[in-house]
């Protein structure tokens, strides 16, 4: 099994399917707003690995690597994207892969839709880790043979200098990484961003905050603008805050930025309508997952404006939850302090 769908059961297995690519299949399988896509599997990665001979080259490699040495951890960087980018897939992995993106073409009613491919690590998005951005994404990729290639070069992420660097900080070696891909219909996104089912500024439960940019999210995640911030009450959903960003730049294409005129960056990117809309859904899933999340979206501008939010990524917010988890456990031989945190826990949903 080298693909799975989304909607699939096999796709709640995140040793199959890594830690993206579980978020998306709960939330496809839960009803929310998910664009449609696939998994590439890591028995596709473990394979790759094994007929080509890369992971015993890589492992050589690794072995006489400085791990806090730049250049060292530069030049195997980029051997190691050179190998990938030569070494071709095992032709049965890459005969299921066309199969799923024409299946996926098909079901979205066209030839050669463009997709955003993103990496899938077991380690990453687990609750109590944050690997999360240690990988690549790419978005705008056409075709079977561009869509190859990129599931190549996300796996080729597992070994940049700087997320092996993070890696070996936290006690696992690069080659332990299991990774699979999610290839996924790329939203045509008038707007896009992070939602906190908390406030990241305090930790405050009660609220949920919103940030946004035009065009894709990959200037608000890579922290390249100021993006517009709202804060809803969990309470009733009221929107008790508004800030405008600057915006200055925006990406269409995911590969290069536009700069956003004048008139643009004067306005809000998100209506209240559609801050609201999101906070409903951030509800809906700290529901599921018993704890806050941190979900990315996208606001389609090709879809009707009370069906245009796409939830893109969800995973466990990990900073506050940790700080909470750390405060309830001291306050188990403070049995005043006890009800307070747990009152306090309470303001929520």
């Amino acid at each position: 099994m080298f693909t799975v769908r989304f909607d699939a059961e096999t796709s709640l297995d995140s040793r199959l399917v890594g830690g993206k690519a579980l978020g998306l299949a709960q939330m496809t399988q839960s009803g929310l707003p998910v664009a449609p896509g696939f998994t590439v599997s890591t028995r596709a990665y473990h394979q790759h690995l094994a007929e080509s001979g890369l992971g015993a080259r890589i492992a050589d490699l690794l072995e006489n690597v400085g791990h806090n040495v730049v250049g060292s951890l530069d030049a195997a960087e980029a051997k190691i994207r050179s190998w990938f980018d030569e070494e071709g897939l095992p032709p049965p992995i890459r005969a299921e892969i066309d199969d799923a993106y024409a299946e996926l073409c098909a079901r979205c009613g066209g030839q050669s839709v463009a997709v955003a491919v993103r990496s899938s690590a077991t380690a990453e998005d687990a609750e109590g880790a944050s690997f999360a951005g240690e990988y690549d994404t790419f978005v705008g990729m056409r075709g079977a043979d561009e869509v190859a290639l990129y599931v190549r070069r996300c796996w080729a992420s597992a070994f940049t200098a700087r997320s092996m660097t993070y890696a070996w900080k936290n006690n696992i070696s690069p080659t332990d990484v299991e990774m699979a891909v999610v290839v996924q219909k790329a939203v045509n996104a008038r707007a896009a961003g992070v939602m906190f089912t908390l406030s990241p500024l305090t930790g405050d439960r009660s609220r949920i905050a919103i940030e946004a940019a035009w065009g894709l999210g990959l200037s608000v995640v890579g922290g390249e603008v100021n993006p517009d911030r709202y804060v809803v009450s969990k309470i009733g959903l009221g929107l008790v805050e508004k800030t405008l960003g600057e915006k200055a730049l925006e990406y269409l294409d995911g590969k290069t930025t536009s700069e956003v005129d004048a008139q643009r960056r004067a306005q809000f990117c998100l209506s209240d309508d559609e801050a609201i809309a999101l906070a409903r859904l951030g509800k809906s899933l700290e529901r599921q997952h018993r704890h806050p999340v941190d979900v990315e979206f996208a606001i389609d501008r090709d879809l009707a404006a009370d069906a245009n939010v796409i939830l893109l990524q969800c995973r466990p917010e990990t900073y506050w939850s940790g700080r909470h988890a750390a405060a309830s456990a001291a306050a188990i031989d403070d049995p005043a302090k006890a009800v307070l945190l747990n009152t306090l826990r309470n303001v929520k949903n």
